[in-house]
């Protein structure tokens, strides 16, 4: 699955079993977010870090002046809201449906752990932080109800 609109893009994520070397037993799994050669990201990471998300809480919304980032959630479950015009989108993804959700710069969007288990989210930037870079923007998001995911 490969969903692209004007404002976000969502990747479905490659997967291998992995295999014990002795007997080929299938010892884990091996999924690929990002690989140069995919052409899939438009401008190459230049920051990887892990985000949590506590239960029942909501990241932003807020927006990025000039960094395009890419989320894909590792551990837990994530909904990712993203703005655009009057409309929300809602895209729901866990450690077991691997997907990664790519939100342009100047697109607004929260991300919100709706279980009673932390979440962690893998962040790829086209652009590193830095403190005090003044690169973020608070939305309110006053059409969207919250309320629904029960937190």
């Amino acid at each position: 699955m490969q969903m692209e609109k004007k404002n976000f893009f969502v990747h479905e994520l490659e997967t291998h079993q992995t295999k014990d070397l002795t007997d080929s037993h299938v010892n884990g799994e091996l999924t690929v977010i990002w690989r140069d050669w995919d052409n899939i990201l438009k401008n190459h990471p230049k920051m990887v870090y892990v985000n949590t998300v506590n239960p029942g809480e909501i990241k932003g919304p807020h927006l990025h002046k000039n960094r395009t980032t890419h989320f894909s959630c590792i551990e837990g479950n994530l909904v990712l809201i993203i703005q655009h015009d009057d409309y929300f989108h809602e895209i729901q993804t866990d450690a077991k449906t691997p997907l990664l959700i790519t939100v342009p710069n100047g697109t607004a969007a929260a991300i919100l752990n709706p279980t009673y288990k932390i979440c962690k989210v893998l962040v790829l930037a086209d652009i590193a932080w830095k403190p005090n870079d003044n690169e973020m923007i608070n939305v309110d998001f006053k059409n969207y109800d919250f309320k629904k995911w029960n937190i």
